[in-house]
């Protein structure tokens, strides 16, 4: 599933043009917020291109704070938004009945944070790898996250996950080892517990700049090229995990929606491939060849395959390009052999891999047919 579209659309829907009782900006105060906006994403994008050594996004806040400070210019501040105040977080563990209704209550929200902290932590990693053209282990950071968020909830913390946004700043400002997620670590712990009333006065104008930026070097451009190739189902699971995340606010259940329609769009397109190669041999047998999965959503085009009463007394059904996948399947076989022996006729099974062979033994209901024993070829060598 394609998420080229998620990180614009988080950076743009908490980054809007307004005020803190939640009215839009207008007039002088939205063309202010907007001029610096622009100013912060002119350097950003400039600076680069003549020196590396100044990190860009830092040089970027100071100059508009420094705009915004020395002549007094009315804008809204990180300080009017929200206060970041805070201290170092005290041991606690929380004072809860540990039973089943307490668990089945956390449960849902759990999963829905779970969901969201690993598809942005996975999301930044991949971003990460192709930035660097390192390759990196997304099993270990997801087994660190947990027990990084099981430890901080014991320190009165809420979870986290990695962040797209820190991570593109600390990549683009020259990071390349893991002690520069450490030193961004205790530099924000430093900075909440001693510096939150600096940081207050920085102008939400050069914050919102900086995420603009993050977004558009986050956004797949090369997918705009090549979006009137792409399948139409692509596009169309695109599209709604878009607008679901835009409408809903919300990007678990938005991909949970795209991993369904998604899943479902596979099965349609498999159930479509499903074909047979029909012929008689010498003895008079007559043989299906499948090819294609069999499974729920191919069984309709795989029943319609066979000639039951054209075909002559014994049949061989094929499976050396195919697997037997699910209870559908088995299901399907079940009822075309069944027909098959209720007008006399003898059906065999072959080729059938070692897993679809272990599907049938466990079902409910085996299916009444002699399954051939494969062949063993042998290779001839010469011994030299």
């Amino acid at each position: 599933m394609d998420l080229t579209f998620v990180p614009i659309i988080e950076a743009l829907a908490d980054k809007l043009p307004q005020d803190v009782s939640g009215a839009w900006l207008t007039g002088t105060s939205l063309y202010i917020l907007l001029g610096l906006v622009a100013l912060t994403m002119v350097i950003i994008w400039g600076l680069p291109k003549l020196t590396k050594v100044i990190p860009a996004s830092l040089t970027a806040i100071l100059v508009v704070f420094g705009i915004v400070w020395g002549f007094g210019i009315d804008t809204k501040t990180v300080g009017d938004m929200a206060s970041i105040q805070g201290g170092f977080p005290p041991f606690h563990i929380p004072n809860i009945p540990l039973n089943m209704a307490t668990f089945m209550l956390i449960l849902p929200y759990s999963v829905i944070v779970a969901g969201v902290g690993l598809i942005e932590s996975l999301l930044t990693l991949n971003i990460i790898d192709e930035i660097t053209e390192t390759r990196g282990r997304g099993n270990k950071e997801a087994i660190a996250q947990g027990m990084a968020n099981m430890l901080s909830g014991v320190f009165s913390g809420m979870g986290g996950c990695a962040m797209l946004g820190q991570s593109l700043i600390n990549i683009s400002s020259g990071a390349r080892a893991r002690l520069s997620g450490i030193v961004a670590a205790i530099g924000l712990l430093v900075i909440v517990m001693f510096g939150a009333a600096l940081i207050e006065q920085l102008p939400m104008a050069a914050l919102t700049g900086l995420m603009i930026m993050v977004a558009i070097g986050t956004f797949e451009w090369a997918s705009l090229r090549t979006f009137n190739k792409m399948p139409k189902s692509d596009i169309f699971v695109m599209v709604t995990v878009t607008l679901v995340t835009i409408f809903l606010h919300n990007l678990a259940l938005a991909v949970v929606v795209g991993v369904i329609i998604a899943a479902l769009v596979f099965a349609w397109d498999n159930a479509k491939r499903i074909r047979a190669r029909k012929f008689i041999d010498e003895n008079g047998v007559k043989h299906y060849e499948i090819f294609g999965p069999l499974f729920f959503g191919s069984v309709t085009a795989f029943n319609e395959k066979f000639e039951i009463f054209d075909d002559p007394d014994e049949v061989i059904i094929d499976f050396k390009e195919s697997r037997i996948v699910d209870m559908s399947a088995i299901e399907a076989l079940n009822k075309i052999t069944e027909r098959y022996m209720k007008v006399g006729k003898k059906v065999h099974l072959k080729f059938l891999s070692n897993d679809c062979q272990k599907l049938l033994k466990n079902a409910d209901k085996l299916i009444e047919v002699n399954v051939l024993e494969d062949p063993k070829y042998k290779v001839v060598v010469d011994n030299i």
